[in-house]
């Protein structure tokens, strides 16, 4: 599984990269983490505004930090 934090490296991104891989590690996935910081390709996810979380190349979240928990139900098939 791939996880992808969409945004310029700012500190909210790098919190939602943690919750992200606490998320993960909760869920005893097999996973890596892909930080995505040139704003063209994260344009290209569609998004126009940071910090976004993509799963598998799918956008489920933008301008917000969701929780673990949310994250977890984002995670799960």
């Amino acid at each position: 599984m791939k996880i992808q934090i969409l945004g310029t490296g700012c500190a909210k991104c790098e919190n939602l990269a943690r919750v992200a891989e606490a998320a993960a590690q909760e869920l005893q996935l097999d996973y890596e983490i892909e930080k995505v910081k040139e704003l063209n390709k994260i344009m290209a996810f569609g998004v126009m505004v940071t910090p976004a979380l993509a799963i598998d190349g799918e956008v489920k979240t933008a301008g917000k930090i969701p929780d673990v928990n949310d994250i977890k139900k984002m995670l799960q098939p």
